[in-house]
């Protein structure tokens, strides 16, 4: 058994090529520790099998749920670490690695500025009908284009569901095109969000005041179909509802139908329910639906600025020094995560 610390990433994110996806650079920060081992695991996993926990400390997964079952076997093994590429985390269970003793990282800070430029993106097609423009051109319908006059921005209501890091960043970009921002999040203080210019406002108000929602806060417990039918039904019929957070966050059925009923104008979802998307999701037979398949944000500096921060702190938990990233910091505290990081700590 190896003495370094061992890595393991997954397949999942190399190119067609066999290419780091976010570039050859960032491996840097673990291929110049002495203390680490990295290696590519031998497969791609929907579910991490528990023998995995016995070969490496740490995991650097994407979209691979992590059970209890996953960490059946880390106490008698070697797991420390599941790092997560990005920023949300509902597919681990983290009171599960708590319990075992496992550190949870993410990548809270690198995500922040794509995935908000998404949510522009999206706001900026919606209002100019951009794909079904694309459309009329393409199939020689050029005349109809004065049937669909785009929504101006300036004055117009954005809500920003979540005031965490990506709804930070969300306000100063549709402030630039003088978007009225109102926030909803029942824990982040008002005079976080009032700095930025924008004003935090009850979910429910948000919903009826906004001509664009943005749904961007995490997925958990209580945010599990957080917009349902009751509160599709109050946003304007002129209304647009956009997701660059987690599909579930949404209850899909009633969007479905909403989109239908033209009981709201429109949607960008950049994330589903059921990922990959079934081929049979009505949503993909709706023309006043935008879709991309939960990476419109991936860009080179996206997952090179990902990678760093997840191989960062990574490095530091090999040398014995828990990272900002760290979502579980009550694991500190566990007696096993304890003895190795004091085993690990270097000396000033």
């Amino acid at each position: 058994m190896s003495a370094r610390f061992r890595v393991g990433l997954v397949p999942d994110l190399l190119d067609a090529a066999g290419k780091p996806t976010f570039g050859a650079e960032p491996l840097a920060v673990l291929d110049g520790a002495p203390e680490i081992e990295r290696v590519w695991l031998p497969e791609r996993y929907t579910e991490i099998p528990a023998a995995l926990a016995l070969e490496y400390d740490a995991l650097y997964l994407t979209q691979a749920r992590v059970t209890r079952a996953s960490v059946a076997r880390a106490t008698e093994g070697r797991l420390k670490v599941v790092a997560r590429h990005g920023v949300g985390y509902d597919s681990v269970d983290v009171a599960a690695m708590t319990e075992a003793g496992v550190i949870v990282t993410n990548t809270p800070f690198a995500i922040r500025r794509p995935v908000a430029t998404i949510a522009m993106t999206f706001i900026l097609a919606l209002a100019g009908h951009l794909f079904t423009k694309d459309r009329l051109t393409r199939s020689g319908r050029w005349h109809e284009r004065t049937s669909y006059m785009g929504t101006g921005l300036t004055g117009r209501r954005l809500g920003i569901v979540g005031g965490g890091g990506i709804g930070k960043e969300l306000i100063p970009l549709a402030r630039a095109f003088a978007l009225r921002v109102g926030v909803a999040d029942p824990y982040v203080p008002a005079a976080d969000i009032e700095k930025l210019g924008a004003t935090l406002v009850p979910l429910d108000t948000l919903l009826a005041e906004s001509d664009f929602v943005v749904i961007a806060c995490l997925l958990n417990d209580e945010t599990r179909a957080l917009i349902g039918a009751e509160r599709l039904a109050r946003m304007k019929p002129s209304a647009y509802l956009i997701n660059v957070a987690r599909g579930p966050i949404v209850h899909e059925p009633a969007l479905i139908e909403a989109l239908r009923a033209r009981r709201i104008a429109g949607a960008a979802l950049d994330v589903f329910t059921n990922e990959p998307v079934e081929n049979d999701n009505l949503l993909l037979t709706l023309d006043n639906v935008i879709v991309t398949p939960h990476a419109l944000c991936w860009t080179d500096e996206c997952f090179g600025n990902i990678a760093r921060e997840g191989f960062g702190g990574l490095a530091s938990l090999a040398r014995g020094v828990a990272p900002a990233n760290v979502v579980n910091r009550e694991v500190l505290s566990h007696p096993r995560v304890n003895a190795w990081l004091r085993g690990n700590a270097r000396t000033a």
